[in-house]
């Protein structure tokens, strides 16, 4: 099975929803021309990390935001996803909502780890429940930024038949090492293929580095942004994650009754 995605590895305008949106649909478009099924955008691409004035721009479920990105993937045909601004009952969360071709938001990911040192928890709401959804090229795993410094719930997208994770990002210098390393060990411990749409520039202290990347489950670079806004496409072969698993059996010879 191939899936060709794209990755748009933009810089989100500080509290500038309306030049980012016009970037998003710009990018989109340029997405579905090259056949991509499913486009990724950053973490908070809709208002750039700009955390303590999340809870003003937020907007609920079907409208605002949710609802202009449903529209474009409708319109475009394709499946788009990032982290957006949600308001949910009166608390903000950091929400990742995957839209498909068909306009419709087939789920909803709250982010789980709030970045304590960048003040998250104090603005926004952690999620509570991971989620992995069945998607055409088999069930994919979400999550955000932070996350990826937590292991387990990558294990247990795999362990739930995750064959691919979707990481939308907002990591910035100096940590570019830690992103990298991270993503590639993911990927080689869970034997599927890391997609991570990390943002470049930024208006916070530390810019964020982009390398946004597609990698293989033998670790390997399927492709990789450097430092400067890029839409990334590739296509992947998801065959190869039971190739990988049937020549390494790591999920059969687990004992995790020891651990």
């Amino acid at each position: 099975m191939r899936v060709t995605i794209s990755l748009g590895q933009m810089d989100s305008r500080g509290a500038d929803p309306a030049y980012n949106f016009e970037c998003t649909r710009e990018w989109t478009a340029e997405a579905a021309r090259r056949g991509s099924d499913i486009v990724i955008f950053p973490e908070l691409w809709d208002i750039g990390y700009v955390v303590e004035r999340a809870s003003e721009l937020a907007a609920p479920l079907g409208e605002g935001w949710f609802s202009r990105v449903a529209a474009l993937a409708k319109e475009y045909g394709l499946y788009v996803t990032g982290s957006l601004t949600e308001d949910r009952e009166g608390t903000t969360c950091n929400s990742m909502a995957v839209f498909s071709p068909e306009g419709e938001m087939v789920g909803i990911y709250r982010k789980i780890h709030l970045f304590s040192p960048g003040d998250e928890d104090k603005y926004l709401t952690r999620g509570d429940e991971p989620l992995s959804l069945e998607m055409p090229w088999g069930r994919t795993g979400l999550s955000i930024c932070y996350d990826l410094r937590f292991p387990e719930l990558f294990r247990r997208y795999a362990l739930e038949g995750a064959n691919v994770i979707l990481l939308t990002a907002a990591w910035p210098h100096p940590r570019l090492a830690h992103y990298r390393t991270l993503l590639r060990a993911r990927a080689i411990e869970n034997q599927l293929f890391m997609v991570g749409c990390n943002s470049v520039g930024g208006s916070q202290a530390e810019p964020c580095f982009g390398h946004s990347a597609i990698i293989d489950p033998w670790g390997n670079v399927v492709v990789e942004g450097g430092e400067t806004e890029v839409l990334l496409t590739a296509e992947i072969d998801l065959d190869m994650v039971s190739d990988v698993r049937e020549r390494i059996p790591a999920f059969e010879d687990r004992h995790p009754e020891v651990y």
